[in-house]
């Protein structure tokens, strides 16, 4: 059974220079919820995202990660432990091809135990580019892999970054299918002002009220 994780901010800040992106930040997510943070672009929500992933640091308040099963504090030097991430700004090894890229990345990260990874490639609909390199995939495609790489990903936290960026209509209903059948016991916080991405989110963040 996965570890149920709590993410608590307080009076949380970050800035850049002068320039405060958001301040006075109170929230928390909790693991089987649903959490969109939205507001326009330019406005935060990516570097709200990547405080909590633990790739950049808050100038004020605090961001703590906790095991609800343990009641033990996350460190910082774990925290990676405990996230997949997909991200528009996330680069892929483009020499790989999909298989040796997730075989790769779950030399680090472990990826769910009940699939393959030539069962998570077809899931995805790569099975025919499998042993392609990826620098040869389709932008589309390339978005198909970091979704496999994230949601497979053994962790109870998952941050989604705009999620179908580069995906057809048919990607946008994989993307859903993955979330619903994927995703139940994860915490799950989606960056996004495309409503097909987060209309299934019952809990909203709306990153303007904190600037």
């Amino acid at each position: 059974m996965m570890n149920k994780i709590t993410v608590t901010l307080k009076q949380a800040g970050k800035r850049f220079n002068r320039e405060w992106i958001f301040r006075k930040l109170e929230y928390q997510f909790k693991t089987g919820e649903y959490y969109a943070i939205t507001g326009s672009n330019g406005t935060g929500k990516s570097t709200l995202l990547q405080c909590i992933a633990g790739s950049t640091s808050l100038n004020e308040g605090s961001l703590e990660i906790t095991s609800t099963d343990a009641s033990s504090i996350i460190t910082p030097d774990e925290i990676y432990k405990q996230i997949a991430i997909c991200a528009p700004y996330l680069e892929l090894v483009e020499e790989m091809s999909a298989l040796e890229m997730l075989q790769f990345h779950q030399q680090f990260k472990p990826l769910i135990p009940q699939h393959t990874i030539e069962e998570i490639i077809s899931i995805v609909g790569l099975s025919k580019a499998s042993h392609k390199q990826i620098r040869q995939f389709s932008s589309g495609m390339k978005q198909r892999i970091k979704l496999a790489q994230a949601i497979f990903s053994d962790t109870p936290i998952l941050l989604l970054d705009e999620p179908c960026t580069n995906l057809d209509k048919e990607g946008y209903a994989l993307y859903h299918q993955l979330v619903q059948n994927y995703c139940k016991n994860k915490l799950v916080i989606i960056c996004s002002n495309d409503e097909n991405e987060i209309d299934f989110c019952k809990e909203r963040l709306n990153i303007i009220n904190y600037k």
